[in-house]
């Protein structure tokens, strides 16, 4: 065959290392020799003897996730072969988690991540009621961790001198010893007179940095689990 299609840029090459590795701006390849772990729905693509089960969150997970319609639905992926994630073609990117770090990540914006990491859904801290039951899933351990993003994302470093305030609807995450609060950005007087439609924010401060997608939340096409 020949044409475009076939070229080198499309046609899948051998895999040079285990484990993680980006394919392309839309898809991330994961060589596996075990078991990782992948948001379900994910797998678009595989290779080789792999099964694929559903992974529960335990009975807190699945509470917090009834409650506040966050959640990660998870599956495993074990055996040894390849397999490619990608969802709503989506932009992918990779972050490297380190003993001693701490990434928290909108549960939205996770497509698959190596089994020695571990998460857990946390309540942002200081976004009280008022901040819509704002969850995120904190990963720790050391490993890789594969994001999708709408777009290319904006790292924002964020120091004790410069905060950084986020909009809730699109932050995608942020490095440990981030210290968060919801910041109040309009007046009473205006929100009566109908606002700017940016009332509230999420405020960071510390040292890190916070990740952004260049758009706010738009409407979510029902899941098939």
């Amino acid at each position: 065959m020949k044409g475009d299609l076939f070229s080198s840029q499309h046609v899948v090459q051998p895999a040079v290392q285990p484990g993680m590795s980006v394919e392309n701006a839309k898809c991330i390849r994961y060589t596996v020799d075990g078991e990782m772990h992948a948001r379900q729905g994910a797998m678009v693509a595989y290779r080789g003897n792999l099964q694929f089960e559903r992974k529960g969150q335990g009975v807190g997970g699945m509470l917090k996730r009834a409650v506040t319609g966050e959640g990660l639905p998870l599956m495993a992926v074990r055996g040894r072969g390849e397999a490619w994630f990608a969802h709503e073609a989506q932009n992918c990117f990779v972050v490297d988690v380190e003993p001693g770090d701490q990434f928290t990540v909108n549960g939205r914006n996770v497509l698959c991540f190596d089994a020695s990491l571990s998460y857990e859904i946390k309540t942002v801290k200081g976004s009280g009621i008022a901040g819509g039951g704002l969850f995120n899933s904190v990963f720790s351990g050391q490993g890789r961790l594969g994001l999708v993003c709408e777009g290319n994302p904006l790292v924002i470093p964020v120091s004790a001198q410069a905060p950084v305030y986020v909009d809730t609807d699109a932050v995608v995450g942020w490095t440990a010893h981030l210290q968060t609060s919801l910041h109040r950005s309009q007046s009473i007087g205006s929100m009566l007179r109908g606002g700017s439609g940016e009332a509230v924010q999420l405020m960071l401060q510390g040292e890190g940095f916070v990740v952004v997608r260049p758009s706010e939340l738009t409407p979510q096409k029902p899941q098939q689990h």
